[in-house]
């Protein structure tokens, strides 16, 4: 991992991170713990670890910057770093929209060029942009409607139904496993 210890102030020391990966070069700093000091609204069931061990996005999603993150978040990744593999998506589907999709919806933040799930990567991490936390924040809120779908669609653990909305709940760290 790129991190460069900047400066301390008592206790808490700024940490840059360097970004160095096919979409985006620079740096950020993280200011707070690892997954801890999170916005009192915002209450991800799954790390991004364990998104990443269930299966999510085709297992395409951000092979090119590992570096970025602890190592131990890729030890059991479900990753395909040539192409998306639908196969590696915990319910076996495609539940996400293409990046140019995101793009023309106004939803990517030109600091994290992935989107969401980058955000979130490195909020837990520790990064934190007070206007884009709360506003990707707003974002997984609203996600929140697939869980009543599913509660009102389905009988109770029943994994086979809704399939689709079930893998975009896990791609916004919502546990669909146990609805």
């Amino acid at each position: 991992m790129f991190i460069i210890d900047i400066y301390s102030e008592g206790q808490a020391t700024k940490r840059k991170v360097i970004i160095d990966d096919k979409m985006q070069r620079g740096h950020y700093y993280l200011t707070e713990p690892m997954g801890q000091n999170f916005h009192p609204e915002f209450k991800p069931q799954l790390t991004p670890k364990e998104m990443l061990a269930l299966g999510v996005f085709g297992g395409k999603y951000m092979t090119d910057c590992k570096d970025e993150f602890p190592a131990d978040w890729f030890v059991d990744a479900k990753l395909s770093p040539v192409k998306k593999d639908i196969s590696l998506n915990y319910y076996k589907v495609d539940a996400s929209l293409p990046l140019s999709e995101w793009e023309k919806k106004g939803w990517i933040h030109p600091d994290d060029p992935r989107g969401w799930f980058q955000w979130y990567c490195r909020y837990y991490h520790g990064r934190r942009m007070p206007s884009e936390d709360m506003r990707q924040i707003k974002r997984w809120k609203a996600m929140k409607r697939h869980v009543g779908a599913i509660q009102k669609g389905c009988r109770p653990l029943d994994l086979s139904c809704r399939k689709k909305q079930r893998q975009a709940l896990l791609h916004w760290a919502y546990d669909s496993r146990l609805i």
